[in-house]
Formats: C-alpha cells, sequence, structure tokens
C-alpha cells in the first residue's frame, strides 16, 4: 500500500428532516447566497420552493443561476460568476445533482479570479481560494457532493474536461433519499452505472496490497447490484434509494483509492463521448466498461477480474481463471442491459464511426500521453474499444 493522507470535511446531514438546518449552515459562511439549479425539475417537486422559504424565513439574500446543463458548459459558470459578482454574494448553494454541483464549483472559484474561468478548468489559472458551497442533493451518481473535482464541458473546444481543488470541497451536504424519488427511471440507472464506475476504477489495479479498500469497494458494488433494480422497479423506496445515495458519496470521496495508484482508465474515454455527443454520462460509462474489461483482459489481470466475478456477482470459481473472468464481465453487462436497461451500444445513441478515431487521439491527448491504469492503454487501444462498444 502506498502513502497517502486522507481527509475529507464536508459535514452531511443525511436523512428526511434536513433541510431545517441549512439556513443555520449557510450562516457559518455567509448570508447572501447564489442558488444553482438545471432545468426546472426542483421546481416540480416542490424543493425549490422549500428552499426559499428556509432562506427567506431567516433573512438570506439570495440570486438564481438556473438552466445549467446535464453535462455543465462553461458558458453557464460564466453567467453564475458574473452575477456572483454583480451583486457580491458569498455563499454558493447547488440544488441538484453531480452537474449543478460541478458547475458551482467552477463558480465559487471563478469568483475569486478576473480571468477566464476556463483557464481553471485547463491548468493555466490556479486556484488559491474559492467562495463556500453547500449542496443539496436531488440525483445520486457522481458523488460531488462529497469530493474536490469537477467536470466541465467546452462545447466550443469539444472539451469535457476535469479539474480539481480542495477549495471548492462542499462545506456540508444535505442528502435526502426522498429527493431523489422523481428522478426518472433513465437516470436512476445511469447514476447507479456511475457509482459503479466510480467504485471499479479505484478498485481494478493490481499489487496494491490493499486489500480493505477492495472489500469495500465490493460491498458498495453489491449494494447497487441489490438496490439498482429496486429503485428502478420501485422509485419511492427509501431504503433503496438511501442505499444508493450514501454509496454515491463513498464511491468517489477518495477512500477507495487510498494507498492506489488510479488512472480512472474509462472516465477519460467517456468524457470525449460526452464531448462530442453531449450523451448522459452514467450510460457512456455502462457501455465503455465491459468492453474495456474485456480488452484489458490478460494473464497479469485475469486474477482481478475473477475475483470480482467471485465477490461481486457470486461466480461460483473454477479451475479455469479467464473463463471465470469472461463470466464476470457478462454478468456486469446482463446487469446494465437487463436489471437496468441500460442501452448498450454507441448505435443506440446514434453513435456511428464518424468520430471514433478523432475521440481516440483526444483522449490520449487530454491525459498527456498513455492512460497507465489497469493495463496502460494507446490511442489505438482507446479505439478498439470504441468500435467494441458499436
Amino acid at each position: 500500500m502506498q502513502d497517502f493522507i486522507y481527509q475529507v470535511d464536508t459535514k452531511i446531514l443525511f436523512g428526511h428532516d434536513q433541510l431545517r438546518n441549512l439556513s443555520k449552515e449557510i450562516k457559518k459562511y455567509g448570508n447572501r447566497v447564489l442558488i444553482c439549479y438545471g432545468g426546472g425539475s426542483i421546481k416540480k417537486s416542490g424543493l425549490y420552493d422549500k428552499v426559499i422559504k428556509e432562506l427567506e424565513e431567516n433573512d438570506i439574500f439570495y440570486k438564481e443561476l438556473w438552466d445549467i446543463e446535464p453535462n455543465p458548459r462553461v458558458e453557464s459558470v460564466k453567467r453564475g460568476v458574473e452575477i456572483v459578482k454583480k451583486h457580491s454574494l458569498n455563499f454558493i448553494l447547488p440544488v441538484g445533482g453531480g452537474s449543478v454541483i460541478d458547475c458551482a464549483k467552477l463558480v465559487a472559484a471563478g469568483a475569486k479570479v478576473e480571468t477566464d474561468p476556463w483557464k481553471i478548468v485547463i491548468g493555466e489559472e490556479i486556484v488559491k481560494e474559492a467562495l463556500p458551497i453547500g449542496a443539496i442533493l436531488t440525483i445520486a451518481a457522481t458523488g460531488s457532493e462529497m469530493d474536490k473535482a469537477s467536470v466541465i464541458t467546452n462545447v466550443k473546444t469539444k472539451q469535457k474536461l476535469g479539474w480539481a481543488s480542495k477549495h471548492v470541497l462542499p462545506k456540508f451536504a444535505i442528502m435526502n433519499p426522498e429527493y431523489t424519488y422523481t428522478v426518472p427511471k433513465y437516470h436512476t440507472s445511469a447514476g447507479v452505472a456511475d457509482i459503479m464506475s466510480h467504485t471499479m476504477e479505484n478498485y481494478f489495479s493490481l499489487n496494491d496490497g490493499c486489500y480493505m479498500q477492495d472489500r469495500m469497494a465490493e460491498g458498495i458494488l453489491k449494494t447497487m447490484i441489490k438496490y439498482g433494480p429496486i429503485a428502478y422497479n420501485d422509485p419511492e423506496n427509501y431504503e433503496a434509494r438511501a442505499n444508493i445515495m450514501w454509496s454515491n458519496s463513498w464511491a468517489i470521496n477518495g477512500l477507495l483509492g487510498s494507498g492506489k495508484s488510479t488512472a480512472w482508465s474509462v472516465h477519460a474515454m467517456e468524457h470525449e463521448l460526452s464531448a462530442y455527443y453531449d450523451i448522459t454520462h452514467g450510460i457512456g460509462l455502462a457501455i465503455l466498461t465491459p468492453r474495456w474489461l474485456k480488452h484489458v483482459l490478460n494473464n497479469e489481470t485475469v486474477e482481478k477480474i475473477a475475483t470480482f466475478g467471485k465477490n461481486v456477482f457470486e461466480i461460483e470459481e473454477t479451475s479455469d481463471k479467464f473463463e471465470d473472468a469472461n463470466k464476470a464481465i457478462d454478468a456486469l453487462y446482463k446487469f446494465f442491459k437487463d436489471e437496468m436497461h441500460i442501452p448498450m451500444t454507441l448505435q443506440e445513441l446514434d453513435i456511428d464511426e464518424t468520430h471514433l478515431r478523432d475521440m481516440a487521439k483526444a483522449t490520449i491527448r487530454h491525459k498527456n500521453g498513455p492512460i497507465k491504469g489497469f493495463q496502460t492503454l494507446q490511442e489505438e487501444d482507446v479505439y478498439e474499444i470504441y468500435k467494441m462498444s458499436l
């Protein structure tokens, strides 16, 4: 196990009645708030009215940034930064899922610089401070409420890139599983796939001696396999939504990857899909992951993939490790397709061969060279995985 430092300071307020604590938590850091949200689902669900009532009853000034996209655009960030500076706001409150929170993080950092916030994403501007953030989570998928990372899309340059800073780690997150009851089936499935992908990106590593982290990762994956289909078929099942929501945070808050060297191979490939075609992130991850595992299956990786099958899908061991590993990959594919009803080919998303080579080149370019993860991926490897996914 490698040396590491692990610290996550986000305060979690989990359960039915935590919104009553919102104003008290905000006032620890500020009293002039930018509320960030997406296409209006929080208004349909009634959550928006509850948040506004809580703020107004506690004399908290607020402005709003709405219509944040599912793959948040840098243009929305710029709108938010302009509002913050114009009204001297001092706290950022995203109400939504990972896209809204990711956008809010860059707004929080961008409000403290005088340059284009995109320069933060591409590393030309270093984040030295940011406005404080608190999150109200409405979709379990990205884990953005409890980590320091953010992913932003620049449509003009066809780039979807991740960046991170300790300064944008949310101060608190209100997590009420009931807020996820209205998430459509398609996005419930995408969220489960996203959580599983975060877990697997940390899990699939070699020779690191991280036994504890791997067993915890397997526990999260089994939780998704148990409760994902329940949430899909019974959207208001509190137990299912609660277990998925809590797994969402722990899949990506740094615990599973502590002591490891991980490259997040599948995310790098999916970011290009989303940049070119604006597809739902979790769906792209579900399509790519089984193909990636098939591509990297070899004498070095077979033991880990077979163990994944045994411990996560309870596949009975045989004397043939490659047979066991292939059964594990097939079980993952079958879970996504048959239990979570995810389209499992790119063609089903109207994606053809046109940009596969361009996306493969961009994947390697944005990683500054080969992806050195579970197995090293060159441009040709990425291209082959895309082709397998058609």
